[in-house]
């Protein structure tokens, strides 16, 4: 049985855009839905459920920073933010909001479709149903490797794509230190220290998803001059 097809929402106000990014996408095997603003994408995913989001960030009215940061709350579908050229600050909002990648503008349609294979590469496998789980303890939180689920409690916290993929990378690693070089590779990502810093903002995010205290954490360590460490319990 072949796996389904990729269903991706693009939201975007320019109608040439959305257009164009639809047919290449179509072309390329993925089913895609189009949102012309914030609100349209809410009224859409009221309905449907999607492998993965692109959005650009600047649109009248709410803008995709704040749509993602909302979005977040309810739902882990993966997010990939379109970005002005150069606006570094821009896409650190984004990551912090909970995008799971950025592309800045403009862009050539194949880097596109590498960001969004790549994205939808590090998405969990259903775990089987009789599979013993292998749990890591960090205090009150746990974290589920097999079905990469993380709990506080009896309560499940939401974790993006990029945050399952960081914890099976340091669950593959404990109490090891895994380079920020290392973190860009494995999460699909090309070199440079524009990513070793979006890498350091999904640390500071996941952090606060694990650590009682994020600023002074006792799970997830920083080892100076060699990256990052999970510790458990």
């Amino acid at each position: 049985m072949s796996d389904p097809i990729p269903h991706l929402l693009i939201v975007d106000d320019d109608e040439r855009i959305r257009g164009l990014l639809r047919k290449f996408l179509v072309r390329n095997g993925f089913l895609v839905s189009v949102a012309r603003d914030a609100a349209h994408a809410r009224r859409v995913l009221s309905g449907l459920e999607f492998d993965l989001i692109v959005m650009d960030v600047m649109m009248p009215g709410e803008d995709g920073v704040s749509l993602t940061r909302s979005l977040r709350e309810t739902m882990q579908t993966p997010i990939l933010l379109l970005t002005a050229r150069g606006e570094t600050e821009e896409r650190i909002a984004g990551l912090e909001a909970g995008a799971d990648d950025y592309l800045p503008k403009p862009f050539e349609p194949k880097e596109l479709l590498l960001r969004i294979n790549a994205i939808l590469r590090r998405m969990p496998e259903p775990a089987a149903a009789l599979a013993a789980p292998k749990v890591l303890h960090m205090g009150q939180v746990r974290f589920d490797i097999e079905r990469s689920e993380l709990f506080e409690g009896d309560a499940m916290v939401r974790l993006t794509a990029t945050e399952v993929q960081l914890m099976r990378i340091f669950s593959e690693n404990l109490r090891e230190p895994v380079s920020r070089t290392k973190l860009v590779e494995d999460l699909g990502r090309d070199r440079g220290q524009a990513q070793e810093r979006a890498v350091d903002v999904q640390i500071t995010r996941l952090r606060r998803k694990i650590e009682a205290d994020p600023k002074q954490p006792r799970y997830l360590q920083t080892v100076r001059g060699e990256g990052y460490m999970l510790v458990p319990d």
